[in-house]
Parts: structure tokens; sequence; C-alpha cells
């Protein structure tokens, strides 16, 4: 009886043994607050048996319970519920520092969003670029969230890879080399005056891996890659090759036809930019074109402008009669370059099809001048054409239609034979005389 007693205890200790080795390690002790620090506003958060709890004060700013430890590659999972009418998030990889604004928490959040909008598990980058992965870009994940009851959170970050999970379901899947290491916190959104405090959100198995990270296997979702010129395995897999190779003109040429321009361009540091003409001067370079052509297909690339800086990136670009013409993605500083005000109804504006149809404006879809933009052009194999911004859907449209027409009857373009509706055309990026520069062009062929 000795020996059997001694037998099932050995196995109850090794089952033990194998559950304290399992690399995860708990960030919150059950008992209190050590081990966390307050920043930002003056939300109060308390430590309940297996629970933290995060209360809404109002006339605060941002509140965070930020662990002391800072992290870089790490797995880190909790279960959480909050409020059915609070935002609130988990920062990871965040920071602060006095000499930027002020100590302000910066950095990576994993939101956490109950309202109608559904963009729970997303990305946004507190306190720097705004939004880097919303559920636009993954509309499938924006039914993962349970409201009014507990969810499981996990977070994977390993090297430039960040992917996030909201109760199994993968939500978003973003590689960025800004941030390597930070803190993790809680985060308790500010709340307005009319709102009423006191609403609370609770975390409950908070705990992390650090050492032999086993990356979770690759999920077939949108990728948002911010670094430059870069491919992702699962973008490669996806389909999506570079269409600009970030060092040469390989794949370019002068939209004339001549070879790509030694003026006008210049190519530094992986970014492909406009040279800034002189007031009055023609301009040096002149638009450069793909060498192949392209039908239906989704093309994403970064912009970014300088102040009252006009281009844009056209496609569906042909020869007609001696002028390279195609529609056109319109890369404008709205606020201060004057053809924002021209055209019909916006229909000159950022992102819009330019002189045809105008973008919606959408607040944080828009970035300012001098910050990396990402647009994206999807053209279906049925003529139906999208136009993102920062991955945002501004303006939708179908070729062919009888609108697409009436729209190019009205523009500039009328009387053009064909314009807007050839079968296939090049991409072609604009020389308008203003300094503006694009990088990680990249695009996938999509089929019927």
């Amino acid at each position: 009886m000795k020996l059997i007693t001694l037998f099932f205890l050995l196995i109850s200790l090794n089952g033990i043994a194998q559950k304290s080795n399992s690399g995860w390690v708990n960030l919150y002790n059950g008992k209190d607050l050590s081990g966390w620090r307050l920043l930002g506003g003056k939300a109060t958060y308390e430590a309940e048996g297996d629970e933290i709890i995060g209360t809404t004060v109002s006339n605060t700013p941002n509140s965070f319970l930020a662990t002391d430890k800072d992290y870089g590659d790490f797995i880190l999972e909790v279960e959480l519920l909050a409020h059915p009418q609070m935002n609130s998030g988990i920062q990871f990889r965040s920071l602060s520092k006095a000499e930027y604004q002020n100590g302000r928490v910066h950095g990576y959040q994993m939101e956490i969003d109950p309202s109608a909008r559904a963009w729970s598990g997303g990305v946004y980058d507190e306190g720097r670029r705004g939004w880097l992965y919303n559920l636009e870009l993954n509309p499938a994940a924006k039914s993962a969230y349970k409201i009014n009851d507990w969810n499981k959170y996990r977070i994977e970050c390993i090297g430039n890879s960040i992917r996030t999970w909201v109760n199994g379901i993968a939500v978003s899947h973003l590689i960025d080399d800004m941030t390597a290491e930070g803190f993790i916190a809680m985060q308790v959104h500010s709340i307005p005056s009319t709102e009423p405090q006191g609403r609370q959100i609770r975390w409950r198995n908070i705990r992390i891996q650090t050492e032999n990270l086993r990356p979770s296997a690759p999920t077939d979702i949108f990728v948002v890659n911010m670094v430059t010129n870069d491919l992702s395995a699962l973008e490669k897999k996806q389909g999506y090759r570079l269409l600009w190779d970030g060092k040469s003109t390989k794949g370019w040429t002068a939209a004339n036809g001549s070879p790509f321009p030694v003026e006008g361009w210049q190519i530094q540091n992986g970014i492909l930019s406009v040279q800034k003409d002189s007031p009055g001067e023609k301009a040096k370079g002149g638009d450069v074109v793909t060498d192949k052509e392209f039908s239906a297909f989704e093309l994403k690339f970064d912009f970014k402008l300088t102040k009252a800086a006009n281009s844009g990136l056209k496609y569906f670009v042909s020869d007609f009669g001696g002028s390279v013409l195609g529609l056109e993605y319109q890369v404008l500083d709205d606020e201060n370059h004057p053809d924002a005000k021209a055209g019909i109804k916006g229909n000159r504006t950022q992102s819009s099809l330019y002189d045809i149809l105008p973008s919606q404006k959408i607040p944080y879809s828009l970035r300012k001048v001098e910050e990396w933009n990402q647009a994206m052009i999807r053209v279906y194999p049925d003529n139906k054409v999208e136009h993102w911004l920062n991955g945002i859907k501004v303006l939708e449209y179908q070729r062919d239609s009888a609108e697409f027409m009436e729209k190019i009857a009205r523009s500039k373009f009328k009387g053009i034979q064909g314009f807007g509706t050839q079968a296939q055309g090049k991409i072609l990026l604009q020389d308008h005389g203003d300094e503006v520069f694009f990088r990680s062009i990249k695009i996938k062929d999509l089929k019927k």
C-alpha cells in the first residue's frame, strides 16, 4: 500500500513539475499589484482575488497599469471582462520617457472595443501613428469578441512579427520594427465628463512566455507590413511580389518609353522619391511606368508627402494618341495644395479617383504630412475597384458601369475612347514637380 501511495505521489509531483516548467510566468501574484506601476491618468486599479479591476474616472487622461519589467519577444495571454460601453486595451512593447511628450505612454496596443465598430483585437499605436491594423482588413474576426462575457486575448511578439487572437480566432498580423522592447500595461481609457464614471474592466490569468517561443501556425489573413520593402513569408505565400525592388530601376522606364530618368528621381535607403523642381521649372524626371501590364490585382504601396505636394499612382495606363494616361489614385496634401478645392465635390482630393470620383474622408484614415501612409488598390476580375488608405476603404466603384462612364464624360478625360476600360495596363508613378516618397510597392494577381 505504501509503495502504491508513493507511486501516485511521484506521478502527481511529476505533473506539477511539468506545469511549472511549461514556460508560463504569471504577471499577477493574486494578492497585490507588486511588479506594476500606474502611468498616465488616475483611473483606479485594485487587486481583488484572482482579478485586477480597473475603474474609469472622469477628467483624467488614459491610464495604464504597467509592468515594472520590459519585454521584447514574448507570448502573452490574458482573460478580460469589460463593461459593454467601455473602450480599453492592452499595451505591449510600450514606453514612457520624459523626453517624449512629457512621459506620455506610447507603443502598441491590442484593442478592446465592444462598440458596434467591433475592432477588438486590432493593433493601435498609442501616442504615435494611430491605427496600424483595424478589423476592416479582417472583417471575419469582428465576431470573435463576446460582449458581457470573459474573452481570452493572446499576443505573439517574435522579432518584427506581431500577431493577435481573440478567443482563439486570429485577428491581426502586423510586421513592424519601430519598437523591439517595452512594458506591458492594462489600459483604462479616458472618459468625457458627460459619460458616467465607475465602469469597470477585469483582467485575470495574466501570463507570459519569454523563452523557447513557438509561434502559432500561420493563418491566412491580411498582413500589414510596415518594414520597408519587406515581404513576409505569409505575404509571399499569398502571392505578393515587389513591384519595385527597393534598390534599382529594374522593371521601370520613363513613361515616354525611354530609359528610367537620370534626373528628377532618387533612390536612397530603400525609398524612391520624386525630386522637387524649382518654381516654373518643367519636371526633370517625368512619370515612370512598369514594363509589365496588369489586369486584376491587389496593389499595396507606401507614400509620404511633403507640404503642398501633389502626385499620384495611375493604373490601367496606356498610350492614348501620344498621351500616357490612366486611372489615378490621387496622392495630395489636401490642406495645402489648391487642387484639393478644384474638380467636382472633392474628386481631386487624397485617395480619390482623380477628377472622376471622390474618396470618403474618414479622420483616422488620414495622417499628417511627413508621415508614411499605406495605400491599396484592389481591381477584381469583375471590374470592381477599391481604394484603401491606412486600412480603411475610402472608395469603391465599378468600371464600365453607367455611373462610371457618366463621371468620365464629365471629367477632363471625356472624349478619350477606351479610357479606364481597357482589359489591362501599366502602373505609373507621377512626377508632378513636388517632393514625394514611395516605398514597399507590392502587387499580387487576383484570379477568378
